[in-house]
């Protein structure tokens, strides 16, 4: 059995937007319990409101959390969303350059481990989201991200392609937008190399 671990925001934890207490969807319709149902051992390691961590200390512990963790076959870190949510005034270069920080963390521990940076679907209109600036710099997030796991020679996959459906927020995945996530992941990670590769 593979093991997984996916770090990200609320999208990875689960986060049901209708819940009354904030919680989870149940494990049959998280993104991360269909890739357990499938035959992966998931670490999920998502936290409602999680920025890009990029100070010193943030990076420290992701660092101590994936050591922990060890050994993991695959790291997926899907976060961006809540740095433009909470700094309206972001650009995708910037959101882009906090992820550069983390990412080049992960590598310098050297760990054999495969690397998947996932693109979040873009934000859309609904109650989450105050300015449609942040809609526009969120579509062009990808691209930046596609740009940056290039040049950092690790995996690349885009779920604004994925038809992930999103709730009345504009931020969280329904249930479906989950399944259709799980579904494309699962695809996407069958594809990768069984070796990591690295530029250094």
């Amino acid at each position: 059995m593979r093991r997984i671990l996916c770090y990200g925001d609320s999208n990875t934890f689960g986060y049901d937007p209708h819940s009354y207490w904030g919680g989870p969807y149940p494990d049959d319709v998280r993104w991360t319990g269909i890739l357990q149902s499938n035959g992966w051992d998931v670490l999920n390691c998502g936290q409602n409101g999680r920025e890009i961590p990029c100070a010193d200390g943030e990076l420290y512990a992701v660092e101590r959390l994936l050591s922990a963790a060890m050994p993991v076959d695959i790291v997926t870190v899907l976060l961006g969303s809540n740095d433009f949510l909470n700094h309206p005034h972001f650009t995708a270069e910037d959101v882009s350059a906090r992820m550069k920080l983390l990412l080049e963390r992960i590598l310098k521990s050297n760990w054999e481990v495969q690397i998947l940076l996932i693109a979040p679907p873009p934000l859309r209109n609904g109650e989450w989201i105050p300015d449609a600036r942040i809609l526009t710099e969120s579509v062009r997030l990808a691209p930046c991200y596609r740009t940056l796991a290039e040049k950092l020679g690790v995996a690349f996959a885009d779920a604004g392609t994925w038809d992930v459906t999103l709730d009345f927020d504009g931020v969280h995945f329904r249930p479906e937008g989950h399944a259709a996530f799980a579904k494309r992941l699962m695809e996407t990670l069958d594809a990768l190399p069984e070796n990591p590769v690295r530029i250094p």
